[in-house]
């Protein structure tokens, strides 16, 4: 069946199974604005605090970040991000991964190309930043934590279809198949 022929009813419909448990539900057919909405939000806001590290006067530098945050506040990854303060090589590929990291990630869900891969790395800092920024004063859940949670509603509804290059990238003619029917295994960080 093609999705000219699914109803809307039945496009908006989804449900996961895991451990033996269903959910399910029915999205309003505004949702895909929301989502979009999501997509733009993170990917300005990474691709903006990529880029203003990259061009700053100073070097950006997480070693401070590293070495004195995660041992002030309880945290209990503390020795992890110790070592990875007190590690040269570390703090080098951090210097380079976290700018570039966000700026790529951002332009990614600007884009909307490659959005699950920028949505996976995205929601993978949020977890390290909630890790490095621990504090559970006014419960676990923070900004970080909720910024990691909208990271992975963004790959799990496929934000990079709407109004995004994936759609394209996906549907890309490869001698009569599709890129994904040739490659289904890139549906993964398409989307």
């Amino acid at each position: 069946m093609t999705s000219s022929t699914i109803s809307a009813d039945a496009r908006n419909t989804f449900e996961s199974t895991i451990g033996g448990y269903t959910v399910g539900g029915r999205a309003h057919s505004l949702s895909a604005w929301f989502v979009l909405s999501l997509r733009l939000m993170m990917g300005w806001a990474f691709a903006y605090s990529g880029f203003t590290k990259i061009v700053a006067a100073e070097p950006f530098s997480a070693g401070g970040y590293l070495t004195n945050v995660a041992a002030t506040n309880g945290n209990p990854l503390a020795g992890l991000f110790a070592w990875m303060g007190a590690t040269p090589w570390f703090v080098e590929f951090a210097n380079v991964a976290v700018p570039w990291g966000e700026l790529l990630i951002g332009l990614g869900l600007l884009v909307g190309a490659l959005v699950r891969l920028a949505a996976f790395f995205g929601a993978l800092m949020m977890l390290m930043f909630y890790f490095g920024n621990w504090d559970i004063a006014h419960g676990v859940i923070n900004g970080d934590f909720a910024y990691m949670l909208v990271f992975l509603a963004v790959a799990a509804f496929g934000a990079g279809r709407i109004l995004g290059l994936d759609a394209s990238i996906e549907t890309y003619d490869l001698g009569g198949q599709t890129l994904l029917e040739r490659y289904p295994r890139l549906e993964y960080v398409l989307g």
